[in-house]
C-alpha cells in the first residue's frame, strides 16, 4: 500500500479537499465528473469511509477513481501531506463539532484550514439551518441561527483575520442548494423552513 506521501499527485494538478465528507458521495461524484482534479475526502469518522475509500481502489472500469482518495482525519489535526497542497477546499453541510467551529470562526479550524490551503485557494462553505427543526441542537452546540448581519459582523471578520478574503455570502435558493451532490443535501431538501448560507473565501497570498 502506498504511504500519504506517495499517493499525492504533484501540487498545480488542482487539488480538492473535502472535509467532513461523510460517505464521501461528494467527493465520488465531482472526481468522476472531473477527472483533471485529484479529489480527497477527509472524515473523523473512519467508519463513514470505509466503503467510498474501497470503491475509489478498483479498477477503473470497474468503477474505481484513481484521482480520489479518502483519509480519516480530525480537522484540527490534517496531515502535513497536506501543508499548501489545496486549490480548493469544501465544507458542505456540516454538523456537530464541525458545525460550530466553520459557523463561529473557530480559531484552530481556520488556522488548520489556512495551513492547507495553497495562495489563491478556493474556501466553499455551506450551512444550512432549521430554527425549529434544529433547535435543540444548536443551543447545545452553542452555535447562533446565522443572518446576513451576523455572519458579516462576526462570523465573516474572523475567516479575514486568518488569511481568507470574502468573495461571496448569500443565501442560496432551494433549487440551488437540494443540486449539491451531497447525501446531507439531499435528505434536506424536504424541509421546508431551511435557511442555507453560502460562503466563499480565497486564500490571501502568504510572504
Amino acid at each position: 500500500m502506498k504511504s500519504l506521501t506517495e499517493s499525492l499527485p504533484h501540487t498545480g494538478e488542482g487539488i480538492v479537499i473535502d472535509i467532513g465528507t461523510g460517505d464521501g458521495r461528494f467527493v465520488s461524484a465531482a472526481a468522476k465528473e472531473n477527472p483533471n482534479k485529484f479529489f480527497i475526502g477527509v472524515d473523523a469518522n473512519v467508519k463513514a469511509l470505509e466503503k467510498p475509500s474501497i470503491r475509489a481502489t478498483r479498477k477503473p472500469t470497474k468503477g474505481g477513481l484513481p484521482n480520489a482518495m479518502f483519509v480519516q482525519a480530525a480537522v484540527e489535526d490534517l496531515p502535513i501531506e497536506f501543508d499548501g497542497i489545496a486549490d480548493e477546499i469544501h465544507i458542505h453541510f456540516p454538523w456537530g463539532s464541525l458545525l460550530r467551529a466553520a459557523a463561529g470562526g473557530d480559531a484552530e479550524l481556520l488556522s488548520s484550514l489556512r495551513r492547507i490551503a495553497g495562495d489563491g485557494c478556493l474556501l466553499e462553505i455551506i450551512i444550512g439551518m432549521d430554527p425549529d427543526r434544529d433547535r435543540a441542537e444548536l443551543e447545545r452546540l452553542e452555535v447562533p441561527v446565522l443572518t446576513p448581519v451576523i455572519i458579516h459582523t462576526f462570523v465573516v471578520p474572523k475567516y479575514l483575520a486568518a488569511g481568507f478574503e470574502l468573495l461571496e455570502a448569500r443565501q442560496l435558493r432551494r433549487e440551488e442548494w437540494a443540486a449539491i451532490r451531497t447525501t446531507w443535501a439531499q435528505k434536506l431538501r424536504f424541509g421546508s423552513g431551511r435557511t442555507v448560507h453560502y460562503l466563499l473565501f480565497r486564500a490571501d497570498a502568504q510572504d
